[in-house]
């Protein structure tokens, strides 16, 4: 087999589709894998350059890829999408993606580290006990300015607001206890989340990288800010 300078890897749960080629651009690999023979071709293959889809578990494979001595740029699929021709199958989204990486203009997403992607992971969770504690402090404020109590806008004035409804024996016992179920769901929201960020402000600190983005003004007040 001739030298192979790149190779696009088109990635699925169960079947990888592998197209290389040579230093003349011309076609000398062109493979099926099932997905357990994916790092064991690899790691009989000389050093070369593998381009793959940034999704799914792309950044596991660039990291196990990388590990093997190949070189990995993962792609943005709206970037690699015109380069794939048409009747569009898995073999020619191997070729596609062997074909975009060799353009000067591809930008690449960075491989991430498995401590950077747990980093992520925490982010993602992070948001959605944020959208989870808006949408709570909303539905409180909506029952309670039906009922006639209405608080300032702003999180801080939620447990005020609480701690007025406890105190409220005028409203029904039903309600009060709809608003204490509530009550204590916004407690776990606010202790996990301040939990969150105090992991997320430590791995910052520890990380050279993350250190140097906060040099940016915009996401300096971001961290100020609490992220």
């Amino acid at each position: 087999m001739r030298e192979i300078i790149r190779i696009g890897m088109d990635t699925s749960k169960h079947i990888f589709v592998l197209h290389g080629i040579d230093a003349e651009e011309r076609p000398v690999l062109r493979k099926k894998l099932w997905r357990k023979q994916v790092l064991e071709f690899f790691a009989q293959l000389p050093p070369t350059v593998v381009g793959m889809e940034a999704c799914g578990a792309s950044q596991y494979w660039a990291r196990e890829l990388c590990k093997l001595g190949h070189e990995v740029k993962l792609m943005a699929p709206q970037l690699v999408k015109p380069y794939v021709m048409r009747n569009k199958n898995d073999g020619r989204d191997a070729e596609g993606l062997c074909e975009a990486m060799g353009r000067p203009s591809m930008r690449f997403v960075p491989v991430k580290t498995a401590e950077q992607q747990a980093a992520l992971m925490l982010t993602g969770l992070r948001d959605g006990l944020i959208a989870r504690r808006t949408q709570l402090s909303n539905a409180i404020r909506g029952y309670a300015a039906e009922l006639g109590l209405i608080a300032p806008k702003g999180l801080d004035k939620i447990e005020p607001l609480l701690a007025r409804i406890a105190q409220e024996e005028s409203l029904p016992a039903m309600a009060r206890e709809v608003f204490a179920v509530q009550g204590r769901q916004y407690a776990v929201l606010q202790a996990e989340l301040k939990q969150i960020e105090a992991r997320l402000m430590a791995w910052h600190r520890a990380d050279a990288t993350s250190r140097r983005l906060a040099q940016i003004p915009s996401l300096a007040r971001s961290l100020q800010h609490g992220w």
